[in-house]
């Protein structure tokens, strides 16, 4: 029996409520990655030194990159989705159907989701059971219109369909020794396998979708990544030069003072002071968001110390704040610098000398209610009587916050002990924060809610969509419209030349529309809709 621990279960915690802010925040930073591997005998027979003086096949790298990768990812709680493609494979396993094209998964788990501990522990296994359940084979040879490389990527857009653009950074990550995939061919068939190749590859960049390349090489045979992948990934000039090869070496990368400096730069904005205002005209609710503390630095600008002292002082003196413009053109931003005095003890100092840099909101950032007092609803005396009495039959007596510990933690602890100690299942984790059932079952907090519900929303309460009605006559109008405006439209030849983008929102609604499909979400996420329902 083996354990099949899937993050999305086992590290859920407050974060995964869709109303939570981070889930909002992570949502829109998620990663979805497809790794595509070369699995072509050319990766079995080149090999490159290890970190261990051993010699290891280009493929083996390759895997054990990948698997230090899954590791890293489930042991970090992450929500990036990746999927595990092969191609130039004797066996093929796709939706798709195409050949020389390799989905490797377990059970239970999406071709694209989290890494699961099973995915891990049958991944580590791979190259031991694939040339029997694989197999390697050369997917483009002469003789043949087959195309693996092809097939590969579009394999790989289909799987990076889900999601928009818009919320999730989609990549493909190649891995390959093969700088020259269709170096055998020749004449018209290579011209044509090349031109197609590469406009699928532009059909998924064009989808928002990130083609990037790792080149396995040794250093006796360096990759030539201007044969066919330069014009693939679309690099010109002075991006040829990013790219080294993996040579196998395990060299240390080494970055200069500037080049540190720049990555680890928080904002390439700057400050420019539009004038001064008297402290009472700053309100509370001018703050659009955590402000941020700044104090000068003479290492960075000569000089700034002193401009900054004179500035802190007479602000503190007069009472007033800096207005000033922070940021760039593309993202303009007014900001509030509010100086904050030293606060001495003879225990030290409690507060440093500086300013607050407060993010002032622009006018459509502050909504004003427009209440009606008269309109408020108040309750009456027998509902607040009701109300008390609920509260005070499910009153927490000497509540602690040390009686409970975090759910989430204890998982995630529970899930490393499983898996340093192998075992094949996880221990039970009781999570002490949900609600008492069976106390809340008890007859008098029971009796307690009824009476609650029924002095608020009274005895014949239902919620109801008064709206349905209404809105089914639109609705039907609609739909006879998108119908009449679909057939004036080669949809097929738009999804096949990669056209449907230069359409409208409304006019790619009327393919959704005719076929009852979903009309809401971006421009990209309406094209993926409709050429996943038409099969390409």
């Amino acid at each position: 029996m083996s354990m099949d621990l899937d993050p999305d279960e086992v590290f859920r915690d407050d974060e995964d409520d869709p109303e939570n802010e981070l889930f909002k925040e992570r949502d829109a930073t998620k990663e979805l990655l497809v790794y595509l591997v070369d699995a072509s005998p050319k990766m079995f027979s080149t090999t490159c030194p290890t970190d261990d003086e051993k010699t290891a096949t280009h493929f083996q790298v390759a895997i054990n990159s990948i698997a230090q990768s899954l590791r890293t990812q489930i042991i970090n709680r992450s929500y990036d989705e990746v999927s595990i493609c092969f191609f130039n494979t004797r066996e093929k396993k796709n939706l798709q159907d195409l050949s020389g094209v390799y989905v490797f998964n377990v059970p239970e788990r999406e071709d694209l989701d989290r890494p699961t501990a099973r995915l891990i522990k049958e991944f580590d296994q791979i190259e031991e059971r694939f040339e029997k359940e694989i197999g390697s084979k050369y997917g483009i040879v002469p003789g043949s219109r087959e195309n693996s490389l092809y097939n590969a990527l579009w394999v790989a857009q289909a799987l990076l369909r889900k999601g928009s653009a818009k919320t999730a950074d989609k990549r493909i990550l190649l891995l390959t020794n093969e700088d020259d995939p269709f170096g055998n061919l020749k004449g018209v068939i290579k011209v044509d396998m090349m031109r197609t190749t590469m406009q699928r590859a532009k059909d998924a960049q064009d989808l928002g979708i990130t083609i990037e390349l790792l080149p396995l090489s040794r250093a006796d045979d360096e990759f030539n990544v201007s044969l066919f992948y330069a014009d693939l990934l679309g690099l010109e000039g002075d991006d040829l030069v990013q790219f080294k090869a993996l040579i196998g070496e395990s060299e240390n990368v080494m970055f200069s003072v500037d080049e540190l400096s720049e990555v680890k730069r928080v904002s390439t904005g700057h400050l420019r002071l539009l004038g001064f205002k008297p402290l009472s005209c700053l309100k509370d609710y001018h703050n659009l968001k955590p402000a941020t503390f700044v104090f000068p630095s003479d290492e960075e600008v000569v000089g700034s110390t002193c401009l900054f002292v004179a500035l802190h002082r007479s602000m503190l003196r007069l009472k007033r704040f800096a207005v000033a413009f922070y940021g760039n053109s593309s993202h303009p931003q007014l900001v509030a610098l509010v100086a904050q005095d030293e606060i001495m003890t003879p225990s030290g100092q409690v507060e440093p000398p500086g300013m607050h840099l407060i993010y002032l909101p622009y006018s459509d950032d502050i909504r004003h209610l427009h209440t009606d007092p008269n309109s408020v609803p108040h309750a009456t005396d027998d509902q607040i009587k009701k109300a008390s009495a609920l509260v005070r039959r499910i009153d927490l007596k000497d509540f602690s916050v040390c009686q409970f510990a975090n759910p989430a933690l204890q998982r995630h602890y529970a899930v490393l002990q499983a898996l340093a100690l192998d075992e094949d299942e996880m221990p039970e984790i009781k999570d002490e924060t949900l609600p008492d059932e069976e106390g809340m079952a008890r007859p008098g907090i029971v009796k307690a809610l009824e009476e609650f519900k029924l002095s608020v929303y009274g005895e014949n309460y239902e919620e109801e969509d008064s709206n349905i009605e209404g809105k089914a006559e639109p609705t039907r109008k609609r739909k006879a419209n998108a119908i009449k405006e679909y057939g004036n439209y080669d949809w097929a030849d738009l999804a096949d030349n990669g056209k449907l983008k230069d359409l409208t929102v409304v006019e790619l609604k009327y393919y959704l529309g005719a076929h009852n499909l979903p009309v809401t979400g971006k421009k990209e996420a309406l094209i993926s809709r409709i050429l996943t329902h038409m099969g390409k």
